[in-house]
């Protein structure tokens, strides 16, 4: 078969640009790095390497979102330790102004000092992270959770929830508390606390003041002596009445708080008796009261747990109720009563309320620790991915070298070859 010197000429230009195209090709993948450098040089390995990338930007974006989990936590965590200190520096004021050596002027310097105490509370409370937002209002973050109503006391505007944030893909975490669950909360172990209040003329109670007649009665306790009774948990009050058919005068009901309403009932009385003063004990629903001094009709103490419906946990309400009582002179016996009553009430709430801050406390701790877990699992499986992606896509230099180098040879030898043919000719040989 004859060959013409154009396909010869067409042939070996096809060979030079075939060895020129390869050897091209290994030196892109050697410049890039990549042995996949256009999706055409390996389909499948190009399409897997997208959704890896995907992956990965997804995995970026959820440790960047931790990031910011963890500024909030800490900044959390952190104004909980200054409550809890707040707390503790209350605490320590009232047991010393408990001292009956303490002057009423002794008390109202204390009084001040915890009126100090009591704004910082309301500073804390009010705290806001480093875009502006506020910390304790949950999602309604764009004001002042707690603010002072036309009658000096403090209110809640915030809602009951917590922001949230997603940290990984099965993991949507809270990273800040809202201001119930810090300042309106008690931990779900928080016993019964006893109360003296003023409900004769149906208004909402006020702590350590008694009823109209304002009776020198003070208690201690409530003490636990059986939660295995039938009535334990539930809300108590003592009622005091005048009775002429006994000596002291007075006689005493408990009320239990059943189905939306206190029992008056007589037949629905937990327990009545004459009260006789002087460390007489009362017995009911699983709990003791002591109680001293000398009661007057209509005069009231209330026994719930702490959080119930009738004796709601606020931190700032005990703090109004102790600076309240101090302010004011305790010379009469009802006045020292009620001086007595509010702090014994007072040092309850207030380690209820310190329970309740070193609890929330310990539950932002336990999320920065999973935080750490989860950037561990975050780290690996960005690796993994990277790790995948470099099989992929990525260039083995070593075979990439020798590759090369043959490719190199192989064009010398096409254009080598290429000069040798096209200096043969027939006449060469006539």
């Amino acid at each position: 078969m004859r060959i013409s010197s154009v396909t010869m000429y067409e042939q070996s230009t096809a060979s030079i640009n075939r060895q020129q195209n390869d050897f091209l090709k290994i030196s892109q993948q050697i410049a890039s790095g990549r042995r996949v450098v256009n999706p055409s040089d390996d389909p499948q390995s190009a399409a897997r390497a997208v959704r890896v990338d995907q992956s990965k930007a997804i995995t970026q974006q959820f440790e960047d979102s931790r990031v910011s989990a963890r500024n909030s936590l800490a900044q959390t965590e952190s104004i909980l330790n200054s409550i809890s200190d707040s707390v503790i520096s209350a605490k320590t004021r009232l047991v010393q102004a408990s001292s009956d050596t303490l002057s009423d002027v002794d008390r109202e310097s204390i009084a001040s000092e915890l009126k100090g105490i009591y704004e910082t509370m309301i500073g804390q409370a009010n705290a806001t992270d480093g875009n502006g937002r506020y910390l304790f209002g949950g999602y309604a973050d764009n004001a002042p959770p707690f603010v002072k109503n036309s009658e000096g006391n403090i209110e809640y505007k915030g809602d009951d929830n917590a922001r949230q944030q997603r940290i990984d893909a099965s993991r949507l975490m809270p990273v800040t508390e809202n201001g119930i669950s810090i300042f309106q909360s008690v931990p779900s172990g928080a016993g019964y606390v006893a109360e003296a209040v003023k409900s004769s003329d149906g208004g909402q109670p006020i702590a350590g003041v008694l009823g109209r007649n304002g009776g020198s009665i003070t208690f201690s306790g409530p003490q636990v002596s059986n939660v295995n009774d039938p009535g334990y948990g539930d809300s108590y009050r003592v009622v005091f009445n005048e009775d002429t058919t006994v000596d002291s005068g007075v006689s005493y009901q408990v009320q239990r708080f059943s189905e939306g309403e206190w029992q008056e009932d007589p037949d629905d009385l937990v327990v009545t008796g004459e009260y006789v003063g002087e460390g007489q004990q009362l017995s009911f629903g699983g709990v003791n009261v002591t109680l001293t001094g000398s009661a007057e009709p209509d005069d009231e103490i209330l026994v719930a747990q702490s959080g119930s419906e009738q004796r709601p946990a606020d931190l700032f309400r005990t703090m109004e109720a102790a600076i309240r009582v101090l302010e004011n002179p305790a010379t009469t016996g009802a006045e020292k009563a009620e001086l007595r009553n509010t702090l014994n009430t007072s040092m309850r709430d207030l380690d209820n309320a310190l329970d309740n801050v070193l609890t929330v406390r310990a539950s932002a701790g336990a999320k920065l620790n999973e935080l750490d877990v989860v950037d561990a699992v975050g780290s690996n499986r960005m690796l993994n991915y990277e790790q995948t992606l470099s099989d992929l896509v990525d260039l083995d230099y070593a075979d990439a070298i020798s590759e090369y180098s043959l490719r190199q040879v192989g064009l010398q030898a096409s254009q080598k070859a290429f000069v040798d043919i096209k200096g043969m000719s027939l006449f060469d040989f006539m």
